[in-house]
């Protein structure tokens, strides 16, 4: 696929982590996820790969997907799958997987139950 082709795929942009292995290497290198489309995805991190390069990425929720790399700019590379995936199957849900949000992520507003009084000089 060009670069062409690939701006006609919709991108999620979401901020998730997955491993990136060029391949014929046994260590992998965690990334952060900038954008994720059913066709391939753009990561930042330490990895060090030229175009052309074939890559095995690990994605949550999906697994272990073929691609080769695309383009790299600075710390930033375009990776483009061999197959189609699911990017949907890739945003985590708070449904089912945790009660409530975590503490940092709920709204600070006032409890209902406590009656505000101005404190008298």
């Amino acid at each position: 696929m060009t670069a062409i082709d690939t701006r006609n795929l919709k991108r999620d942009s979401l901020f998730l982590m997955a491993d990136v292995r060029l391949e014929g290497s046994l260590r992998s290198e965690r990334v952060k996820v900038r954008n994720l489309s059913d066709g391939g995805m753009m990561v930042e991190g330490e990895l060090v790969a030229s175009p052309g390069q074939r890559v095995v990425v690990t994605l949550k929720k999906i697994g272990e997907v073929g691609g080769v790399v695309a383009w790299n700019q600075s710390a930033r590379v375009g990776i483009s799958f061999d197959e189609q995936v699911d990017a949907s199957l890739a945003r985590t849900s708070l449904v089912g997987e945790m009660p409530e949000a975590p503490r940092y992520a709920r709204p600070a507003v006032a409890p209902t139950t406590h009656i505000w009084s101005v404190r008298k000089l």
